[in-house]
């Protein structure tokens, strides 16, 4: 598939994940993700209002599912999300549930396999479950612990080559990765680059980056995009 820029809009506002959208698309993203603590603080009404304002563009509903599956898809189907994310995690029959709600309402999902022992064989095990893209994903708590332990923080690149070998859907990279890192994900065979915390918003605070973010992130669409044309 096409290389595409996926900005997650870690904020806890409506109001601020809106503004902050509208700067992302100017600049060239292609995917919005209605990140986890937008979810928390919104629920549905922050996809909803993504929406209205964005009809064309897909939604992302970062709801990292781990039980209610059909439930949670549907809800998120609703309000106008074309993509879910589901845990490895999950009991099997979540993640299937999930994937048949997918099918139903007509939205893609994505399986993501934070904290899984082996991540490859979580990718593995996904994609065998029905998942449409696999996310490969390094937690931030556990980013944070490592270090603060005085050990190296893993990072999602270290095994990315591997998890992008075994399974066919396209796969995802995140986790506290450097924007230089974020743009070289397709050099490694992950197409959908995320510009996140704390990319483009600030990781501790949940708000907007400081600084011309959106100069910024329109020379990210532009490398990034720039992939396409390599091929």
């Amino acid at each position: 598939m096409k290389t595409i820029v996926q900005i997650s809009l870690d904020l806890t506002s409506i109001e601020e994940a809106v503004q902050t959208a509208h700067m992302a698309v100017r600049a060239g993203v292609d995917w919005l993700e209605a990140g986890t603590p937008l979810i928390i603080a919104e629920g549905m009404h922050g996809v909803r209002a993504l929406r209205s304002e964005f009809p064309q563009i897909p939604i992302v509903a970062d709801l990292k599912t781990m039980d209610g599956g059909w439930l949670e898809a549907e809800l998120m189907a609703g309000a106008g999300a074309t993509h879910v994310v589901v845990m490895e995690r999950a009991h099997q029959e979540t993640i299937k549930m999930v994937v048949r709600a997918g099918k139903d309402f007509g939205v893609s999902v994505m399986g993501d396999n934070l904290a899984a022992p082996d991540p490859v064989a979580a990718a593995c095990r996904l994609e065998e479950l029905g998942c449409d893209f696999v996310i490969h994903h390094v937690g931030y708590d556990e980013r944070r612990g490592i270090a603060a332990a005085g050990k190296p923080a893993p990072s999602p690149l270290d095994r990315l080559r591997d998890v992008v070998a075994a399974v066919k859907v396209p796969v995802q990279a995140v986790g506290g990765l450097s924007i230089e890192d974020a743009i070289r994900t397709p050099e490694f065979g992950a197409p959908l680059v995320v510009l996140g915390a704390p990319l483009a918003i600030d990781a501790n605070s949940l708000k907007t980056a400081s600084g011309d973010l959106e100069d910024k992130l329109r020379l990210i669409c532009q490398r990034v995009h720039a992939y396409d044309q390599g091929r």
